[in-house]
Protein backbone atom coordinates (compact mmCIF):
# COMPACT_ATOMS: atom_id res chain seq x y z
CA UNK A 1 0.00 0.00 0.00
CA UNK A 2 1.55 3.22 -1.09
CA UNK A 3 0.75 5.07 2.10
CA UNK A 4 2.44 2.50 4.34
CA UNK A 5 6.06 1.47 4.90
CA UNK A 6 7.19 -1.03 2.24
CA UNK A 7 7.30 -3.90 4.72
CA UNK A 8 3.49 -3.87 4.83
CA UNK A 9 3.02 -3.83 1.07
CA UNK A 10 1.32 -7.23 1.35
CA UNK A 11 -2.00 -5.62 2.24
CA UNK A 12 -2.17 -3.70 -1.02
CA UNK A 13 -0.84 -6.52 -3.15
CA UNK A 14 -3.45 -8.95 -1.92
CA UNK A 15 -6.25 -6.44 -1.86
CA UNK A 16 -7.98 -7.25 -5.09
CA UNK A 17 -8.80 -10.76 -3.94
CA UNK A 18 -11.52 -9.10 -1.90
CA UNK A 19 -12.98 -7.46 -4.98
CA UNK A 20 -14.63 -10.75 -5.88
CA UNK A 21 -17.19 -9.58 -3.35
CA UNK A 22 -16.95 -5.80 -3.18
CA UNK A 23 -17.27 -5.21 -6.91
CA UNK A 24 -19.83 -7.90 -7.59
CA UNK A 25 -17.49 -9.83 -9.88
CA UNK A 26 -18.37 -13.25 -11.19
CA UNK A 27 -19.07 -16.04 -8.75
CA UNK A 28 -17.96 -19.61 -8.50
CA UNK A 29 -18.05 -22.25 -11.19
CA UNK A 30 -19.74 -25.55 -10.46
CA UNK A 31 -17.80 -28.78 -10.95
CA UNK A 32 -20.52 -30.17 -13.21
CA UNK A 33 -20.53 -27.34 -15.75
CA UNK A 34 -16.87 -27.07 -16.68
CA UNK A 35 -14.65 -30.12 -17.08
CA UNK A 36 -11.01 -29.56 -16.24
CA UNK A 37 -9.00 -29.29 -19.43
CA UNK A 38 -5.78 -31.20 -19.92
CA UNK A 39 -2.68 -29.07 -20.49
CA UNK A 40 -0.89 -29.18 -23.80
CA UNK A 41 2.75 -30.06 -23.26
CA UNK A 42 5.78 -28.77 -25.14
CA UNK A 43 5.02 -30.81 -28.25
CA UNK A 44 5.95 -29.70 -31.75
CA UNK A 45 3.08 -27.19 -31.86
CA UNK A 46 4.36 -25.34 -28.80
CA UNK A 47 8.07 -26.10 -29.08
CA UNK A 48 9.11 -22.67 -30.33
CA UNK A 49 7.43 -21.06 -27.31
CA UNK A 50 9.17 -23.40 -24.87
CA UNK A 51 12.54 -22.94 -26.58
CA UNK A 52 12.49 -19.15 -27.08
CA UNK A 53 15.34 -17.00 -25.80
CA UNK A 54 14.64 -14.10 -23.47
CA UNK A 55 16.37 -10.78 -24.17
CA UNK A 56 16.87 -9.08 -20.79
CA UNK A 57 17.27 -5.32 -20.69
CA UNK A 58 16.87 -2.38 -18.25
CA UNK A 59 13.44 -2.23 -16.63
CA UNK A 60 12.57 1.49 -16.94
CA UNK A 61 10.44 1.08 -20.09
CA UNK A 62 8.31 -1.55 -18.32
CA UNK A 63 6.92 0.83 -15.69
CA UNK A 64 3.21 1.32 -16.37
CA UNK A 65 2.49 3.75 -13.55
CA UNK A 66 4.46 6.62 -11.98
CA UNK A 67 4.85 4.83 -8.65
CA UNK A 68 6.96 2.10 -10.29
CA UNK A 69 9.32 4.35 -12.25
CA UNK A 70 11.92 4.75 -9.49
CA UNK A 71 11.71 1.08 -8.52
CA UNK A 72 12.22 -0.09 -12.09
CA UNK A 73 15.22 2.24 -12.50
CA UNK A 74 17.17 0.13 -9.98
CA UNK A 75 20.08 -1.42 -11.87
CA UNK A 76 19.92 -4.68 -9.91
CA UNK A 77 16.76 -5.60 -11.84
CA UNK A 78 16.51 -6.70 -15.46
CA UNK A 79 13.39 -7.19 -17.55
CA UNK A 80 12.24 -9.08 -20.63
CA UNK A 81 9.18 -10.20 -22.57
CA UNK A 82 8.08 -13.77 -23.20
CA UNK A 83 5.79 -14.76 -26.04
CA UNK A 84 2.92 -17.19 -25.45
CA UNK A 85 -0.09 -18.22 -27.53
CA UNK A 86 -3.26 -16.31 -26.81
CA UNK A 87 -5.14 -19.60 -27.19
CA UNK A 88 -3.12 -22.71 -26.34
CA UNK A 89 -5.48 -24.73 -28.54
CA UNK A 90 -4.42 -22.53 -31.48
CA UNK A 91 -0.65 -22.13 -31.05
CA UNK A 92 -0.26 -20.75 -34.58
CA UNK A 93 -2.71 -17.94 -33.91
CA UNK A 94 -2.41 -14.66 -32.02
CA UNK A 95 0.13 -14.32 -29.23
CA UNK A 96 0.46 -12.46 -25.93
CA UNK A 97 3.55 -10.80 -24.49
CA UNK A 98 4.27 -11.57 -20.83
CA UNK A 99 6.42 -8.95 -19.09
CA UNK A 100 8.80 -10.16 -16.39
CA UNK A 101 11.42 -8.82 -14.01
CA UNK A 102 14.43 -10.72 -12.69
CA UNK A 103 16.53 -10.00 -9.64
CA UNK A 104 19.53 -12.30 -10.16
CA UNK A 105 20.68 -14.55 -7.33
CA UNK A 106 23.51 -13.05 -5.30
CA UNK A 107 25.23 -16.43 -4.94
CA UNK A 108 25.19 -19.84 -6.59
CA UNK A 109 21.59 -20.15 -7.82
CA UNK A 110 19.30 -23.08 -7.13
CA UNK A 111 17.23 -21.81 -10.04
CA UNK A 112 14.41 -19.33 -10.54
CA UNK A 113 11.65 -18.54 -8.03
CA UNK A 114 8.48 -17.34 -9.76
CA UNK A 115 6.28 -15.12 -7.61
CA UNK A 116 2.70 -13.81 -7.74
CA UNK A 117 1.25 -11.19 -5.35
CA UNK A 118 -2.46 -11.95 -5.68
CA UNK A 119 -5.54 -10.45 -7.19
CA UNK A 120 -6.40 -11.83 -9.57
CA UNK A 121 -5.13 -8.90 -11.58
CA UNK A 122 -2.27 -7.47 -9.55
CA UNK A 123 1.02 -6.95 -11.43
CA UNK A 124 3.87 -9.15 -10.24
CA UNK A 125 7.01 -7.49 -11.57
CA UNK A 126 7.19 -5.10 -8.64
CA UNK A 127 6.44 -7.94 -6.20
CA UNK A 128 9.70 -9.74 -6.96
CA UNK A 129 11.53 -6.40 -6.74
CA UNK A 130 9.96 -5.77 -3.33
CA UNK A 131 10.98 -9.21 -2.03
CA UNK A 132 14.55 -8.57 -3.20
CA UNK A 133 14.74 -5.15 -1.55
CA UNK A 134 13.10 -6.22 1.73
CA UNK A 135 15.37 -9.24 2.19
CA UNK A 136 18.68 -8.56 0.46
CA UNK A 137 20.50 -10.94 2.84
CA UNK A 138 17.81 -13.62 2.71
CA UNK A 139 18.85 -17.14 1.66
CA UNK A 140 16.05 -16.88 -0.91
CA UNK A 141 17.61 -13.79 -2.55
CA UNK A 142 21.02 -15.44 -2.24
CA UNK A 143 20.10 -18.71 -3.95
CA UNK A 144 17.28 -17.84 -6.38
CA UNK A 145 16.79 -15.61 -9.38
CA UNK A 146 13.65 -13.84 -8.15
CA UNK A 147 11.11 -13.59 -10.97
CA UNK A 148 8.07 -11.34 -10.99
CA UNK A 149 5.75 -11.40 -13.98
CA UNK A 150 2.63 -9.50 -14.91
CA UNK A 151 0.09 -12.23 -15.81
CA UNK A 152 -1.55 -12.03 -19.20
CA UNK A 153 -3.80 -8.99 -19.45
CA UNK A 154 -2.16 -7.32 -16.44
CA UNK A 155 0.21 -4.37 -16.08
CA UNK A 156 3.00 -4.29 -18.64
CA UNK A 157 1.95 -7.52 -20.35
CA UNK A 158 0.30 -7.05 -23.72
CA UNK A 159 -2.49 -6.81 -24.65
CA UNK A 160 -3.53 -5.28 -21.32
CA UNK A 161 -7.07 -5.42 -20.05
CA UNK A 162 -8.72 -2.01 -20.07
CA UNK A 163 -12.39 -1.65 -19.20
CA UNK A 164 -12.64 1.82 -17.63
CA UNK A 165 -11.32 5.33 -18.07
CA UNK A 166 -9.70 6.96 -15.04
CA UNK A 167 -12.70 9.31 -14.84
CA UNK A 168 -15.04 6.32 -14.66
CA UNK A 169 -12.91 4.84 -11.91
CA UNK A 170 -13.13 8.09 -9.92
CA UNK A 171 -16.92 8.31 -10.29
CA UNK A 172 -18.50 7.50 -6.89
CA UNK A 173 -21.75 6.54 -8.63
CA UNK A 174 -20.02 3.54 -10.21
CA UNK A 175 -18.63 2.38 -6.87
CA UNK A 176 -22.07 2.73 -5.29
CA UNK A 177 -23.56 0.61 -8.05
CA UNK A 178 -21.09 -2.16 -7.32
CA UNK A 179 -22.03 -1.99 -3.65
CA UNK A 180 -25.81 -1.62 -3.99
CA UNK A 181 -26.54 -3.30 -7.31
CA UNK A 182 -28.65 -2.06 -10.19
CA UNK A 183 -26.69 -3.51 -13.11
CA UNK A 184 -29.06 -4.15 -16.00
CA UNK A 185 -28.67 -6.55 -18.92
CA UNK A 186 -27.80 -3.56 -21.10
CA UNK A 187 -25.21 -2.35 -18.56
CA UNK A 188 -23.31 -5.65 -18.48
CA UNK A 189 -23.45 -6.00 -22.27
CA UNK A 190 -22.04 -2.49 -22.71
CA UNK A 191 -19.36 -3.19 -20.11
CA UNK A 192 -18.22 -6.36 -21.90
CA UNK A 193 -18.18 -4.57 -25.25
CA UNK A 194 -16.15 -1.71 -23.79
CA UNK A 195 -13.68 -4.18 -22.28
CA UNK A 196 -13.34 -5.96 -25.62
CA UNK A 197 -12.92 -2.74 -27.61
CA UNK A 198 -10.27 -1.33 -25.25
CA UNK A 199 -8.43 -4.64 -24.65
CA UNK A 200 -7.98 -6.12 -28.11
CA UNK A 201 -11.22 -7.91 -28.83
CA UNK A 202 -13.45 -10.64 -27.45
CA UNK A 203 -10.79 -13.26 -28.18
CA UNK A 204 -8.56 -11.60 -25.57
CA UNK A 205 -11.36 -11.65 -23.01
CA UNK A 206 -11.79 -15.38 -23.64
CA UNK A 207 -8.21 -16.24 -22.67
CA UNK A 208 -7.18 -14.44 -19.49
CA UNK A 209 -8.22 -17.04 -16.90
CA UNK A 210 -6.12 -18.82 -14.31
CA UNK A 211 -5.66 -21.92 -16.46
CA UNK A 212 -4.21 -19.74 -19.24
CA UNK A 213 -1.87 -18.07 -16.73
CA UNK A 214 -0.76 -21.45 -15.35
CA UNK A 215 0.21 -22.54 -18.86
CA UNK A 216 2.19 -19.32 -19.27
CA UNK A 217 4.03 -20.18 -16.05
CA UNK A 218 5.08 -23.52 -17.47
CA UNK A 219 6.47 -21.88 -20.60
CA UNK A 220 8.25 -19.34 -18.39
CA UNK A 221 9.72 -22.14 -16.27
CA UNK A 222 11.19 -23.73 -19.38
CA UNK A 223 12.60 -20.59 -20.99
CA UNK A 224 14.27 -19.65 -17.69
CA UNK A 225 16.08 -22.98 -17.84
CA UNK A 226 14.37 -24.72 -14.92
CA UNK A 227 13.45 -28.40 -15.18
CA UNK A 228 10.96 -27.93 -12.34
CA UNK A 229 9.11 -24.92 -10.98
CA UNK A 230 9.74 -23.16 -7.67
CA UNK A 231 6.92 -20.72 -6.89
CA UNK A 232 5.71 -18.35 -4.18
CA UNK A 233 2.09 -17.24 -4.53
CA UNK A 234 0.25 -14.96 -2.11
CA UNK A 235 -3.56 -14.67 -1.84
CA UNK A 236 -4.94 -15.37 -5.35
CA UNK A 237 -1.38 -16.46 -6.13
CA UNK A 238 -2.12 -19.53 -4.00
CA UNK A 239 -4.90 -20.43 -6.46
CA UNK A 240 -2.59 -19.91 -9.42
CA UNK A 241 0.05 -22.13 -7.84
CA UNK A 242 -2.45 -24.83 -6.91
CA UNK A 243 -3.89 -24.88 -10.44
CA UNK A 244 -0.37 -25.17 -11.84
CA UNK A 245 0.19 -28.14 -9.53
CA UNK A 246 -2.99 -29.76 -10.84
CA UNK A 247 -2.04 -29.20 -14.48
CA UNK A 248 1.71 -29.86 -14.29
CA UNK A 249 2.44 -31.93 -11.15
CA UNK A 250 5.49 -33.53 -12.73
CA UNK A 251 7.04 -30.08 -13.24
CA UNK A 252 6.77 -28.91 -9.60
CA UNK A 253 9.85 -28.55 -7.43
CA UNK A 254 8.49 -26.39 -4.58
CA UNK A 255 5.32 -24.36 -3.98
CA UNK A 256 4.78 -21.83 -1.18
CA UNK A 257 1.10 -20.88 -1.05
CA UNK A 258 0.57 -17.94 1.31
CA UNK A 259 -2.71 -16.36 2.42
CA UNK A 260 -4.26 -19.39 0.80
CA UNK A 261 -7.63 -19.73 -0.90
CA UNK A 262 -9.85 -22.74 -0.21
CA UNK A 263 -10.00 -24.89 -3.37
CA UNK A 264 -13.30 -26.44 -2.28
CA UNK A 265 -15.28 -23.25 -1.54
CA UNK A 266 -17.57 -21.89 -4.23
CA UNK A 267 -17.73 -18.13 -4.55
CA UNK A 268 -20.88 -17.69 -2.49
CA UNK A 269 -19.23 -19.59 0.37
CA UNK A 270 -15.94 -17.75 -0.13
CA UNK A 271 -17.61 -14.35 -0.23
CA UNK A 272 -19.51 -15.10 2.96
CA UNK A 273 -16.32 -16.13 4.77
CA UNK A 274 -14.41 -13.12 3.45
CA UNK A 275 -16.95 -10.61 4.64
CA UNK A 276 -17.46 -12.36 7.95
CA UNK A 277 -13.69 -12.16 8.35
CA UNK A 278 -13.70 -8.46 7.54
CA UNK A 279 -16.46 -7.84 10.09
CA UNK A 280 -14.46 -9.75 12.70
CA UNK A 281 -11.35 -7.68 11.95
CA UNK A 282 -13.37 -4.46 12.01
CA UNK A 283 -14.78 -5.33 15.42
CA UNK A 284 -11.31 -6.18 16.74
CA UNK A 285 -9.97 -2.90 15.39
CA UNK A 286 -12.93 -1.09 16.95
CA UNK A 287 -12.40 -2.83 20.29
CA UNK A 288 -8.77 -1.73 20.31
CA UNK A 289 -9.94 1.81 19.61
CA UNK A 290 -12.35 1.82 22.56
CA UNK A 291 -9.40 1.36 24.89
CA UNK A 292 -8.25 4.86 23.93
CA UNK A 293 -9.65 7.88 25.72
CA UNK A 294 -10.53 9.75 22.51
CA UNK A 295 -11.75 6.85 20.36
CA UNK A 296 -14.11 8.14 17.63
CA UNK A 297 -16.07 4.86 17.90
CA UNK A 298 -16.90 5.39 21.56
CA UNK A 299 -16.05 3.31 24.62
CA UNK A 300 -18.26 0.24 24.15
CA UNK A 301 -16.80 -2.55 21.93
CA UNK A 302 -20.33 -3.89 21.38
CA UNK A 303 -21.48 -0.75 19.53
CA UNK A 304 -18.53 0.11 17.27
CA UNK A 305 -20.37 -0.95 14.10
CA UNK A 306 -23.35 1.27 14.90
CA UNK A 307 -21.09 4.19 15.77
CA UNK A 308 -19.21 3.75 12.52
CA UNK A 309 -22.46 3.70 10.54
CA UNK A 310 -23.50 6.94 12.24
CA UNK A 311 -20.22 8.53 11.14
CA UNK A 312 -19.98 7.35 7.53
CA UNK A 313 -23.58 7.14 6.32
CA UNK A 314 -23.94 10.95 6.18
CA UNK A 315 -21.11 10.91 3.59
CA UNK A 316 -23.61 9.53 1.07
CA UNK A 317 -25.24 12.94 0.80
CA UNK A 318 -22.48 15.12 2.24
CA UNK A 319 -18.93 14.03 1.34
CA UNK A 320 -16.05 15.79 3.08
CA UNK A 321 -12.96 17.43 1.52
CA UNK A 322 -10.00 15.07 1.08
CA UNK A 323 -7.24 17.25 -0.39
CA UNK A 324 -6.26 18.14 -3.97
CA UNK A 325 -9.83 19.09 -4.77
CA UNK A 326 -11.14 15.61 -4.01
CA UNK A 327 -13.91 14.47 -1.68
CA UNK A 328 -14.39 11.45 0.53
CA UNK A 329 -17.80 9.85 0.09
CA UNK A 330 -19.28 6.74 1.67
CA UNK A 331 -17.87 4.13 -0.72
CA UNK A 332 -14.37 5.60 -0.69
CA UNK A 333 -14.48 5.72 3.10
CA UNK A 334 -15.46 2.08 3.57
CA UNK A 335 -12.96 0.97 0.93
CA UNK A 336 -10.26 2.87 2.81
CA UNK A 337 -11.23 1.06 6.01
CA UNK A 338 -11.14 -2.28 4.20
CA UNK A 339 -7.62 -1.51 2.98
CA UNK A 340 -6.49 -0.90 6.54
CA UNK A 341 -8.01 -4.14 7.80
CA UNK A 342 -5.53 -6.22 5.80
CA UNK A 343 -2.89 -5.79 8.51
CA UNK A 344 -3.16 -4.97 12.21
CA UNK A 345 -0.34 -2.46 11.80
CA UNK A 346 -2.75 -0.27 9.81
CA UNK A 347 -5.48 -0.12 12.44
CA UNK A 348 -4.18 3.23 13.82
CA UNK A 349 -4.59 4.72 10.34
CA UNK A 350 -8.20 3.54 10.18
CA UNK A 351 -8.92 5.08 13.57
CA UNK A 352 -7.28 8.35 12.57
CA UNK A 353 -9.26 8.36 9.32
CA UNK A 354 -12.54 7.87 11.16
CA UNK A 355 -11.59 10.65 13.58
CA UNK A 356 -10.86 12.98 10.65
CA UNK A 357 -14.38 12.53 9.27
CA UNK A 358 -15.69 14.00 12.51
CA UNK A 359 -13.42 16.98 11.87
CA UNK A 360 -14.77 17.37 8.35
CA UNK A 361 -11.78 15.86 6.52
CA UNK A 362 -11.12 12.66 4.58
CA UNK A 363 -7.40 12.75 3.75
CA UNK A 364 -6.29 9.59 5.55
CA UNK A 365 -9.04 7.31 4.29
CA UNK A 366 -8.73 8.62 0.72
CA UNK A 367 -5.02 7.82 0.96
CA UNK A 368 -5.80 4.26 2.03
CA UNK A 369 -8.30 4.02 -0.82
CA UNK A 370 -5.70 5.21 -3.33
CA UNK A 371 -3.21 2.59 -2.23
CA UNK A 372 -5.84 -0.13 -2.28
CA UNK A 373 -6.97 0.68 -5.83
CA UNK A 374 -3.51 1.65 -7.17
CA UNK A 375 -4.43 5.25 -7.91
CA UNK A 376 -1.40 7.48 -8.43
CA UNK A 377 -1.10 11.13 -7.49
CA UNK A 378 -1.74 12.19 -11.08
CA UNK A 379 -5.17 10.55 -10.99
CA UNK A 380 -4.22 7.53 -13.09
CA UNK A 381 -5.11 3.99 -12.05
CA UNK A 382 -3.42 0.72 -12.80
CA UNK A 383 -5.56 -1.80 -14.66
CA UNK A 384 -5.75 -4.13 -11.65
CA UNK A 385 -9.48 -3.73 -11.04
CA UNK A 386 -10.57 -4.44 -14.60
CA UNK A 387 -8.10 -7.34 -14.70
CA UNK A 388 -9.62 -8.69 -11.49
CA UNK A 389 -13.09 -8.58 -12.98
CA UNK A 390 -12.12 -10.01 -16.38
CA UNK A 391 -10.11 -12.90 -14.90
CA UNK A 392 -12.95 -13.70 -12.53
CA UNK A 393 -15.30 -13.87 -15.50
CA UNK A 394 -13.35 -16.96 -16.56
CA UNK A 395 -12.65 -18.34 -13.10
CA UNK A 396 -16.10 -17.95 -11.57
CA UNK A 397 -19.67 -19.05 -12.21
CA UNK A 398 -22.52 -16.72 -13.19
CA UNK A 399 -25.57 -16.39 -11.03
CA UNK A 400 -29.02 -15.36 -12.11
CA UNK A 401 -30.15 -11.84 -11.29
CA UNK A 402 -32.14 -13.20 -8.37
CA UNK A 403 -29.13 -15.08 -7.00
CA UNK A 404 -26.78 -12.14 -7.54
CA UNK A 405 -29.12 -9.75 -5.75
CA UNK A 406 -29.50 -12.15 -2.84
CA UNK A 407 -25.72 -12.48 -2.65
CA UNK A 408 -25.31 -8.72 -2.37
CA UNK A 409 -27.76 -8.67 0.52
CA UNK A 410 -25.93 -11.56 2.19
CA UNK A 411 -22.65 -9.67 1.83
CA UNK A 412 -23.97 -6.69 3.78
CA UNK A 413 -25.54 -8.98 6.35
CA UNK A 414 -22.14 -10.62 6.91
CA UNK A 415 -20.32 -7.26 7.16
CA UNK A 416 -22.79 -4.66 8.46
CA UNK A 417 -20.07 -2.05 8.92
CA UNK A 418 -20.24 -1.73 5.10
CA UNK A 419 -24.02 -1.30 5.00
CA UNK A 420 -25.04 2.18 3.78
CA UNK A 421 -28.58 1.68 5.03
CA UNK A 422 -30.06 1.94 1.54
CA UNK A 423 -32.13 -0.64 -0.35
CA UNK A 424 -30.42 -3.20 -2.59
CA UNK A 425 -31.49 -2.93 -6.23
CA UNK A 426 -31.99 -5.98 -8.42
CA UNK A 427 -28.76 -6.57 -10.26
CA UNK A 428 -27.31 -8.72 -13.02
CA UNK A 429 -24.07 -10.63 -12.77
CA UNK A 430 -21.33 -8.42 -14.20
CA UNK A 431 -19.98 -11.30 -16.33
CA UNK A 432 -23.34 -12.28 -17.80
CA UNK A 433 -22.44 -11.15 -21.34
CA UNK A 434 -18.89 -12.53 -21.37
CA UNK A 435 -18.07 -14.19 -24.72
CA UNK A 436 -17.19 -17.61 -23.25
CA UNK A 437 -18.15 -19.80 -20.31
CA UNK A 438 -15.89 -20.10 -17.23
CA UNK A 439 -12.87 -22.38 -17.55
CA UNK A 440 -11.57 -23.02 -14.03
CA UNK A 441 -14.01 -25.46 -12.42
CA UNK A 442 -14.56 -26.21 -8.71
CA UNK A 443 -13.13 -27.83 -6.74
CA UNK A 444 -9.67 -27.59 -8.22
CA UNK A 445 -6.27 -29.02 -7.24
CA UNK A 446 -7.64 -32.16 -5.61
CA UNK A 447 -6.49 -35.80 -5.95
CA UNK A 448 -3.21 -34.84 -7.63
CA UNK A 449 -0.84 -37.74 -8.14
CA UNK A 450 2.94 -37.43 -8.09
CA UNK A 451 3.07 -33.97 -6.49
CA UNK A 452 6.10 -33.18 -4.28
CA UNK A 453 5.55 -31.71 -0.84
CA UNK A 454 4.12 -28.20 -0.86
CA UNK A 455 4.04 -25.55 1.89
CA UNK A 456 0.83 -23.68 2.69
CA UNK A 457 1.15 -20.65 5.00
CA UNK A 458 -2.04 -19.46 6.68
CA UNK A 459 -2.70 -16.83 9.37
CA UNK A 460 -5.21 -17.47 12.16
CA UNK A 461 -6.73 -13.98 11.87
CA UNK A 462 -6.52 -13.48 8.11
CA UNK A 463 -9.50 -11.20 7.30
CA UNK A 464 -10.09 -12.35 3.69
CA UNK A 465 -8.64 -15.84 3.26
CA UNK A 466 -9.63 -17.50 6.52
CA UNK A 467 -7.31 -19.89 8.30
CA UNK A 468 -9.57 -22.87 7.69
CA UNK A 469 -9.32 -22.37 3.93
CA UNK A 470 -5.55 -22.65 4.15
CA UNK A 471 -5.78 -25.89 6.08
CA UNK A 472 -8.12 -27.28 3.42
CA UNK A 473 -5.71 -26.35 0.64
CA UNK A 474 -2.83 -28.06 2.45
CA UNK A 475 -5.00 -31.13 2.89
CA UNK A 476 -6.08 -31.13 -0.77
CA UNK A 477 -2.45 -31.00 -1.90
CA UNK A 478 -1.29 -33.49 0.72
CA UNK A 479 1.33 -30.92 1.70
CA UNK A 480 2.82 -29.22 4.75
CA UNK A 481 1.11 -26.44 6.73
CA UNK A 482 2.62 -23.49 8.59
CA UNK A 483 0.22 -21.83 11.04
CA UNK A 484 0.90 -18.18 11.83
CA UNK A 485 -0.75 -16.52 14.82
CA UNK A 486 -1.76 -12.97 14.00
CA UNK A 487 -4.02 -10.51 12.22
CA UNK A 488 -2.81 -10.06 8.65
CA UNK A 489 -3.32 -11.19 5.07
CA UNK A 490 -0.12 -12.62 3.55
CA UNK A 491 3.18 -12.93 5.42
CA UNK A 492 5.82 -14.95 3.54
CA UNK A 493 9.00 -12.95 2.73
CA UNK A 494 7.16 -9.61 2.87
CA UNK A 495 6.08 -9.14 6.50
CA UNK A 496 9.53 -9.13 8.09
CA UNK A 497 8.80 -12.09 10.37
CA UNK A 498 11.99 -14.11 10.93
CA UNK A 499 10.16 -17.27 12.03
CA UNK A 500 8.07 -17.41 8.86
CA UNK A 501 10.90 -16.39 6.56
CA UNK A 502 13.34 -18.95 7.97
CA UNK A 503 10.86 -21.80 7.49
CA UNK A 504 9.98 -20.65 3.99
CA UNK A 505 13.65 -20.24 3.03
CA UNK A 506 14.58 -23.70 4.38
CA UNK A 507 11.77 -25.23 2.37
CA UNK A 508 12.55 -23.36 -0.85
CA UNK A 509 16.35 -23.71 -0.75
CA UNK A 510 16.77 -27.11 0.89
CA UNK A 511 13.33 -28.67 0.29
CA UNK A 512 13.09 -29.19 4.06
CA UNK A 513 9.48 -29.19 5.21
CA UNK A 514 8.50 -27.92 8.67
CA UNK A 515 7.11 -30.29 11.32
CA UNK A 516 3.36 -30.87 11.39
CA UNK A 517 2.89 -28.58 14.41
CA UNK A 518 4.98 -25.69 13.05
CA UNK A 519 3.74 -22.29 14.27
CA UNK A 520 4.94 -18.70 14.12
CA UNK A 521 3.59 -15.53 15.72
CA UNK A 522 3.31 -12.04 14.27
CA UNK A 523 4.22 -9.16 16.55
Amino acid sequence: MRTRPPIHRTAALGASLLLVGVLGACTSASPDDTPKESPTDSSDALRHFYEQDLAFEPCEPYATKPSDEELFANEQFECARMEAPLDYDDPDGETVSIALLRSPAKGEPVGSLLTNPGGPGFPGMNFAALIALLGPESPVAERFDLIGFDPRGVGASQPALDCYTDAERDDPAMAEKHLLGGWTAQDVRQWMEQCAERSGGEQVLAHVGTRDAARDMDVLRAVLGDDRLSFLGTSYGSRLGAVYAEMFPENVRALVLDGAMDPYANSAERRASQFAGLQRSFEMMGASCTEEADCPLGSDPETVTERFQDIVRPLIENPVPAGDGRELGFTHAVDGVIAGLYAKSRWPDIIEGIREIGDGRGDTLIGLYDGYYERDADGSYSNSIEATQAINCLDEDRHTAEQETALLRATLDAAPFLDPGLPIAETRNLCEAWPVEPTLGYPYATDIEGLPDTLTVTVTGDPVTPYEGGTRLAEALGGSLLTVEGEQHGVALIAGNACVDDIVADYLVNLTSPPADARCTLE
